[in-house]
C-alpha cells in the first residue's frame, strides 16, 4: 500500500518540476528588453573651444626701459589720450646726464665761435675750427640720445581709451617684460579662442557661437565668428578665432568662456540615443525577434545622433542593447 501511494506522489512531483522548468524557461530564457522610437528634435554639430573676453581695441603697455617707478600718473577707469603720460620712472640720473651734456655743448659752442673769429683774423689755423665744430656736433648728437633715454622713462599711452588695469606701485622695479598698464575701449568686446587645427576647416566667418560663462550659470549667450587668423600655431596646433560680441553682452573683459561654434544645425531632425548604436546599426524588434538595421547617420552629439535613413519613426528599437544580444534572438518587450 505505501508503494502504491508513492508512485502517484512521485508522478505529481515530476509534473510539477517539469511545469516549473517550462515556466522558468519562458521567464528566464527569453530576454526582456525596452524599446523606443525615433523622436523629433534639433540636431546641432558644434566645434568646442575655450576663449577669453577682450576689448576689440586695446594695448598692453610695458616700460620701454627698466627702472624704478617714481610716480603713477593715471589710474584704473580713467580715460586717457594717445601720448598721455601714465607713469614716470626714476629719471634723476637721466636729467643729470642731460644737464651735464648741455653744459659741455654750451662750452664747445663758445669755443667754436672764438675759433671762427680767430680763423677770420688769420691768427688760428682752419683745422682747429673744424676740430671744435666736430666736437660740438658729437656732443649735440649725444644730447639727443640722452634726451630720448630720459623720455623713455616716461610711460605713455599709445592709443585713446580707458585704463583697464594697472600693475605696479611707486617704488617697485619695472622691467621691460612687465605690463604696467592695459588701455582700451570698453566697447565693442570680442572673444578670442584657440581652435584645434583638426576642426578649423569647418569654421567659417559668420557662424553662430553659443557661449557659456561661469559668471552667468544656466545662461547661453550668442555671438558670431568675426575673424579667423590665417596662420596657425604649429606648436599648440591651433588657430585663433575671434567672435564679436553684441553691444548688450553682459560679459566683462578678462572673463573666460566656453564656446561652441555651430557648424551644422537641423531644427527638425529624427533623433535617437547614442547608446542604441551597435557598429552603425540599431537592433530593432520585429515579431518578437531582434533584427539588425543599418542606419545612415547625420549629426552626432554626445548623447543623441541624427538618423537620416535606415529606420522609420514607427519601428521600435532597443535604446541600450544588452551585451551579447544577437540578431535572431527572441525577446520580450517591456
Amino acid at each position: 500500500m505505501p508503494r502504491l501511494l508513492l508512485r502517484p506522489l512521485m508522478l505529481l512531483l515530476l509534473l510539477a518540476l517539469a511545469g516549473g522548468g517550462v515556466w522558468a524557461w519562458q521567464r528566464g530564457g527569453t530576454p526582456e528588453v525596452e524599446t523606443i522610437r525615433l523622436r523629433r528634435g534639433p540636431a546641432v554639430e558644434a566645434v568646442y573651444a575655450t576663449g577669453t573676453v577682450e576689448a576689440e581695441v586695446w594695448a598692453r603697455i610695458p616700460p620701454v626701459v627698466s627702472g624704478r617707478i617714481a610716480e603713477v600718473l593715471a589710474h584704473e577707469g580713467e580715460r586717457v589720450r594717445a601720448g598721455q603720460p601714465l607713469a614716470r620712472l626714476d629719471d634723476r640720473q637721466a636729467h643729470a646726464r642731460v644737464a651735464e651734456l648741455e653744459a659741455k655743448a654750451a662750452y664747445l659752442r663758445e669755443e667754436a665761435e672764438r675759433s671762427a673769429i680767430l680763423v677770420a683774423r688769420g691768427v688760428r689755423a682752419r683745422e682747429a675750427l673744424d676740430k671744435d665744430r666736430s666736437e660740438f656736433d658729437q656732443v649735440t648728437a649725444t644730447i639727443r640720445a640722452a634726451r630720448q633715454q630720459r623720455s623713455d622713462l616716461l610711460v605713455t599711452s599709445p592709443i585713446d581709451g580707458v585704463v583697464l588695469r594697472r600693475d605696479g606701485e611707486p617704488g617697485e622695479l619695472a622691467e621691460t617684460k612687465d605690463a604696467l598698464f592695459w588701455v582700451g575701449a570698453l566697447k565693442p568686446l570680442r572673444i578670442t579662442a584657440e581652435v584645434d587645427e583638426e576642426d578649423i576647416p569647418r569654421v567659417k566667418v559668420g557662424q553662430k557661437i553659443l557661449i557659456k560663462a561661469d559668471a552667468f550659470p544656466g545662461k547661453v549667450l550668442e555671438a558670431r565668428v568675426d575673424r579667423i587668423t590665417p596662420k596657425g600655431d604649429p606648436v599648440n596646433k591651433t588657430f585663433r578665432v575671434r567672435a564679436l560680441l553684441p553691444e548688450d553682452s553682459p560679459l566683462l573683459i578678462g572673463m573666460t568662456t566656453e564656446i561652441n561654434i555651430v557648424v551644422a544645425e537641423h531644427p527638425e531632425a529624427w533623433l535617437m540615443p547614442s547608446s542604441a548604436l551597435v557598429e552603425d546599426k540599431v537592433l530593432a524588434v520585429e515579431d518578437g525577434l531582434v533584427v539588425a538595421k543599418p542606419v545612415k547617420l547625420g549629426i552626432r552629439g554626445r548623447s543623441q545622433v541624427e538618423v537620416l535613413d535606415g529606420i522609420g519613426p514607427d519601428l521600435p528599437f532597443l535604446a541600450a542593447p544588452p551585451p551579447g544580444l544577437k540578431p535572431g534572438t527572441r525577446v520580450r518587450v517591456k
